[in-house]
């Protein structure tokens, strides 16, 4: 898929918008657009399989995942988009409603509006949000704005790619299940607040490398 994009990317070298500020040339984690008032829109999709067997809690993880994109880019979440991947020929519809139900409580916890979605039939369930934001002039961190002997900082402990996989295989204790857990629902708003507070630069979501 990368390669499809660098491609996509070479043949419209010539074609370059001026509205486009980050596209995915550099890795990052959405894409930004400028928008006339002033604020630039932050772009970004993400869907996941399930880590966990409830299905609330599978959607808390899912919608905080996708989330987190924009808050890597110094953004703030406005919007999102359901997407949806669901054997409803296989499964009821109240295990879909049930992680619909997470992913709005953390959509809400984040003042997101979810203003619709998509749903595809598929045999294996997998749930995210296209998350729409915006960030101020001044405001964007990028993986190209970082600066050589900057600190670098974590905002939440590495492993819950581990756990998580543990856990799907049922190998995690009941204690490091939960702390993943915890860790993997809770937002990065914070984190962003006080990192526009104190200088940072540039920043990126690890999530989707363990």
């Amino acid at each position: 898929m990368a390669q499809v994009l660098d491609q996509l990317s070479a043949d419209r070298s010539g074609d370059v918008r001026p509205d486009i500020v980050v596209d995915h040339a550099y890795s990052d984690d959405a894409a930004i657009v400028r928008v006339p008032n002033g604020r630039d829109l932050v772009l970004t999709a993400d869907v996941i399989a399930p880590l966990v067997d409830d299905p609330e809690t599978f959607g808390m993880i899912a919608a905080a995942n996708s989330i987190s994109d924009v808050y890597a880019m110094g953004g703030v979440p406005r919007f999102a988009l359901n997407l949806v991947f669901f054997p409803d020929d296989q499964l009821p519809l109240e295990v879909l409603d049930l992680i619909l139900q997470g992913g709005a409580k953390i959509c809400a916890l984040a003042g997101v509006a979810v203003v619709g979605g998509h749903t595809v039939r598929d045999p294996e369930v997998k749930f995210g949000l296209s998350v729409t934001g915006d960030v101020g002039p001044g405001e964007l961190w990028s993986n190209r704005t970082a600066k050589p002997g900057q600190a670098l900082i974590l905002t939440k402990a590495l492993g819950t790619g581990v756990i998580g996989q543990a856990i799907k295989k049922g190998l995690a204790s009941p204690e490091a299940a939960a702390a993943a857990i915890e860790s993997m629902i809770t937002l990065n708003a914070s984190a962003a607040t006080i990192g526009h507070a104190h200088g940072v630069t540039s920043a990126t979501d690890v999530t989707g490398f363990g």
